[in-house]
């Protein structure tokens, strides 16, 4: 089993960073694929970015393709969602998913995290 905790979120401009991280527990973290969703107000949970227990596969929604960069070290147990250029769309919850296999919809993820809120002012 694989707890998560996300951090990292906040309020900033259009056009700034920020990077959000994902911490696991367990000795396993390495094992597992992670993945990045977000929600925001009204609308569905969507895929963001997802990595493979490697680090080697990566795969991103369209929108956020060249602003967004997922990572992860399995020596800190961490994942990361670098986010650049930020957006008043990239507003919303976001949170972070692990499961054995890679995979770009919810229920490809077994463990969740409780989500950090990202507010992109204009």
């Amino acid at each position: 089993q694989v707890q998560l905790a996300e951090s990292g979120g906040g309020l900033v401009q259009a056009g700034e960073a920020l990077r959000l991280s994902c911490a696991a527990s367990g000795r396993t973290f390495s094992s597992y694929a992670m993945g990045w969703f977000r929600q925001a107000r009204g609308k569905e949970r969507e895929f963001v970015a997802a990595i493979d227990w490697s680090g080697s596969r990566t795969y991103y929604r369209d929108s956020v393709k060249g602003r967004f960069t997922i990572s992860r070290d399995n020596v800190k147990n961490t994942a990361y969602l670098q986010m650049n250029n930020l957006k008043p769309g990239d507003t919303a919850v976001y949170y972070c998913a692990a499961d054995r296999l890679i995979s770009t919809i919810q229920r490809g993820y077994a463990y969740w995290g409780q989500g950090t809120q990202v507010t992109v002012s204009s």
